[in-house]
């Protein structure tokens, strides 16, 4: 068992009932305030946990980390270590943080510089994103995109249910939440008979997702088992990969998503290690025609996490419009990183690999709009008395996610992004 992951652990820091921070959580981020430069923290309750100053303070000294790691714009160079020493951090900050340890909690002079509110402090981009893959991996959602686009009977193409589809992304449109974007313009083509036109896209929609943040692997040409794909995975964000449907109608045949994706894709700020989720592990979807052998897998790799999709419009009161779960995924993360690098691909630390649409069974865990209002047929209602088919300028996206047993849960805050009319 994981030390930091022990349910009866109590912190001597107030944590909120419903929190999604508690001892057992504890996700790394990068924040600043207006008396401290950017450096690493740790989220813990209602506060951050400054790793910078508690190295400075010498509680951090038997851990393989030099000041640098924690004094830094991103976690990058705390990846760089490995998985076996962010276990042993997230262990030592557990210790330091559990109310029948004294070591640092009657040090109140200590505390008071170490604990910040997390209401006072800019929380920024966690990591220097390298490469970014995006997979199409829920069965539920590719069949209904399939069924609307092409043939009900054959909504899933010949290879969907032999490999992990994926496609690479582009990092440097991957933002932090808070962060709005503007609706992009290209082309489109609402005319079948007729030729197509440039403007603002007028079909942008959400797509729930969820990402995972690689640590260093292996060189170019070696490849990574579904046995070791776990340990190269550092942690996950909730993760709204935008698109412009329209756009990506005209544009995807026949090389797939470009113009439709790349404009922005946002992802939650603090990163909750892959440790902390295996308490919430179950089994993977049934997988069949029966996958190769380099896919397949012993164990749970599958992760039961709660999500749920709000849209709220300016001025507004928000709605919820979607709740599903990671569990619905059919290929899990180590097949997804296992077929990633089978042709020797080499991943590097803060990669960031987008899991796909994550839909679930019954419409109400729909993960995107286009699957919720039906390609506009059926438009979604909200609070305010308006509808929505597609997202409108102002919108409001928020995600959430959490994972709850019947002693803890824990949970990745929020992606929220504004969507601001086309510059």
């Amino acid at each position: 068992m994981i030390k930091a992951n022990n349910p009866n652990i109590v912190s001597w820091v107030a944590v909120p009932e419903d929190s999604d921070f508690p001892i057992q959580n504890l996700p790394l981020g990068v924040f600043k305030t207006d008396q401290l430069e950017t450096r690493v923290g740790m989220r813990i309750g209602d506060y951050i946990l400054d790793l910078k100053t508690l190295h400075v303070l010498g509680y951090l000294d038997n851990l393989p980390y030099n000041i640098a790691a924690f004094d830094s714009h991103s976690l990058n160079l705390l990846m760089k270590k490995g998985k076996l020493s962010a276990r042993r951090l997230r262990d030592r900050v557990s210790d330091l943080l559990n109310k029948e340890n004294t070591e640092l909690q009657n040090n109140q002079h200590h505390v008071e510089q170490v604990l910040i509110l997390e209401s006072s402090a800019q929380v920024l981009m966690p990591i220097e994103i390298g490469d970014y893959t995006d997979f199409y991996s829920s069965k539920e959602h590719a069949t209904n995109v399939g069924t609307m686009f092409r043939d009900p009977n054959n909504a899933l193409l010949p290879n969907w249910l032999y490999i992990p589809v994926g496609y690479h992304g582009r990092s440097s449109s991957v933002i932090p939440s808070g962060q709005a974007i503007h609706r992009p313009k290209g082309q489109t083509k609402p005319n079948e008979d007729q030729g197509p036109v440039f403007g603002p896209s007028k079909m942008i929609d959400f797509e729930l997702e969820m990402a995972f943040v690689t640590f260093d692997g292996k060189p170019l040409g070696d490849t990574i088992s579904t046995a070791e794909a776990e340990d190269y995975i550092f942690g996950l964000v909730l993760f709204n990969d935008w698109s412009a449907r329209d756009i990506q109608k005209w544009e995807y045949v026949p090389l797939g998503p470009f113009l439709a994706k790349n404009f922005a894709s946002s992802i939650s700020s603090w990163i909750v290690s892959l440790d902390a989720l295996q308490p919430y592990g179950v089994d993977t979807p049934s997988q069949s025609p029966e996958v190769l052998d380099y896919l397949k897998f012993d164990g749970h790799k599958s992760y039961d996490i709660n999500l749920q999709v709000a849209i709220t419009p300016d001025a507004s009161q928000e709605t919820i419009v979607c709740n599903s779960n990671f569990k619905y995924m059919y290929w899990n993360m180590a097949q997804q990183l296992a077929h990633h690098t089978i042709n020797g691909c080499n991943i590097r630390g803060g990669d960031l690999l987008g899991s796909g649409t994550i839909s679930g069974p019954t419409p109400d865990s729909y993960g995107s709009m286009l699957e919720l209002a039906w390609k506009g047929t059926k438009p979604v209602p909200m609070t305010d008395g308006t509808e929505r088919k597609f997202i409108q300028d102002g919108d409001t996206v928020t995600m959430r996610g959490f994972c709850k047993n019947d002693k803890i849960r824990i949970g990745f805050g929020e992606v929220a992004s504004k969507l601001l009319p086309s510059k």
